[in-house]
């Protein structure tokens, strides 16, 4: 024989009829078992990728990479603090902005809200509210107009709709001859956006940003520079650069640490949800212990003559850890594969069972996600198929070594 033994004879086994159909069985089970773990694992995975980055590029849509900010105030010089970070060659945009936390008044309706004055044509540098807009338009924000755009959550919360008036009550104060007031000025509704986030949708205004200047009373002052860089991945290492090159006199905050809670928990779902997940993997890994016990049983009489003709204990072991391993490494495979064809066409093949049996697993009245997104990590189904087929390698090590332990006279006493 020009094969290895153990691999020769443990292939032979796994392939053979055996007598006992009931072993043939349970081998099955356990190849199933393995294949159907690994392809939920991936499937859920993948759907749970697809769910962080649709939720993740909704977020980004309205939020910049980074944000830079005076420590001590408005930013008088804002203009020449544009040009040298717009110098840069890692920021791919930049704008001014104003943002203030008000209240928004519309009859007895009263809701607090992020007010963020902008100028149009820079905004679409650093995010994407022209593309988020249902009814109207960002150019409508015309420095004098006095217009505002409303979230659609928080449009339906006042009661208002394009065309109508909104009151806006900022924290800054002042003094009339009745006493000190709020701030406050009329505008009118020009337009209502839609991301899907309820931070967004329910709790932010955008204004013209002069407009905003002059509620606050900052003169030619702004809040800050949002900027919008070449890779959001890197944005805490480029914020620090940034903020060196300006010299370290202003506050740079990136986009992980304003959502540093809320990325923090997803990644710890994904975790969590993994590790229940391959439990399911183990348990159909470690069939395979209670599979080979039953196979050294059945082949008492053979593994003696084989150790009667000189075959070692560790030639012995390898026979059924090669058994064990085809087993586990046929059930990894099939799975890997299964799964990522699965999680690819997971859209169509849930709207298939959704059309079948009349039924709407997300529907859109109730959710913003009305289909079940997909993102495929390499090294999820990598790690995924890495650890099944090590945990089915690792359940054959005690059938294989009580096999190795067979005494041969014992074993052929009653043959």
């Amino acid at each position: 024989m020009y094969h290895p033994l153990p691999l020769y004879i443990g292939l032979r086994y796994t392939r053979a009829k055996r007598r006992n159909h009931f072993i043939s069985f349970i081998s099955g089970t356990s190849m199933v078992g393995i294949t159907l773990g690994i392809v939920a694992l991936i499937v859920v995975l993948s759907v749970m990728n697809g769910f962080h980055k649709e939720i993740q590029q909704r977020i980004l849509s309205m939020a910049s990479h980074a944000t830079l900010t005076d420590p001590y105030g408005g930013m008088a010089n804002w203009p020449e603090v544009l040009e040298q970070v717009r110098a840069h060659e890692d920021v791919v945009g930049a704008a001014p902005f104003v943002e203030v936390q008000g209240m928004l008044v519309n009859g007895s309706q009263v809701s607090g809200a992020l007010i963020r004055g902008i100028v149009p044509k820079e905004e679409d540098d650093v995010a994407e509210l022209r593309q988020e807009m249902v009814r109207g338009s960002v150019d409508d924000l015309v420095e004098g107009a006095f217009n505002i755009i409303l979230g659609r959550d928080l449009a339906a919360f006042l009661g208002v709709g394009q065309g109508d008036k909104v009151t806006v009550v900022t924290p800054r104060v002042s003094a009339t001859p009745v006493g000190i007031m709020p701030r406050l000025k009329r505008f009118t509704v020009s337009g209502i956006f839609a991301v899907g986030m309820a931070d967004y949708d329910r709790n932010a205004a955008f204004i013209e940003m002069h407009d905003a200047a002059k509620l606050l009373s900052l003169g030619d002052a702004v809040s800050g520079v949002r900027l919008k860089l070449d890779d959001m991945w890197e944005a805490p290492r480029l914020a620090r650069e940034i903020a060196y090159d300006l010299g370290g006199v202003y506050r740079l905050v990136d986009w992980t640490q304003v959502h540093a809670n809320f990325f923090s928990a997803l990644a710890m779902e994904k975790r969590m949800m993994g590790i229940i997940l391959f439990l399911i993997v183990a348990v159909a890994a470690f069939n395979i212990v209670s599979t080979l016990v039953m196979v050294v049983t059945d082949k008492q009489s053979d593994i003696a003559v084989m150790r009667t003709l000189g075959v070692s204990p560790a030639r012995v072991m390898g026979i059924f850890m090669v058994q064990g391993t085809a087993i586990g490494l046929i059930g990894t495979l099939l799975g890997m594969i299964v799964g990522v064809l699965l999680a690819f066409n997971v859209e169509p093949v849930v709207g298939a069972i959704e059309q079948v049996f009349g039924i709407h697993f997300l529907d859109p009245n109730i959710y913003y996600i009305s289909a079940l997104p997909s993102d495929v990590h390499l090294s999820d189904v990598l790690a995924i198929g890495g650890g099944a087929f090590v945990m089915s390698v690792l359940a054959t090590l005690y059938p294989a070594w009580r096999a190795a332990k067979t005494q041969p006279a014992e074993a052929l006493r009653y043959e």
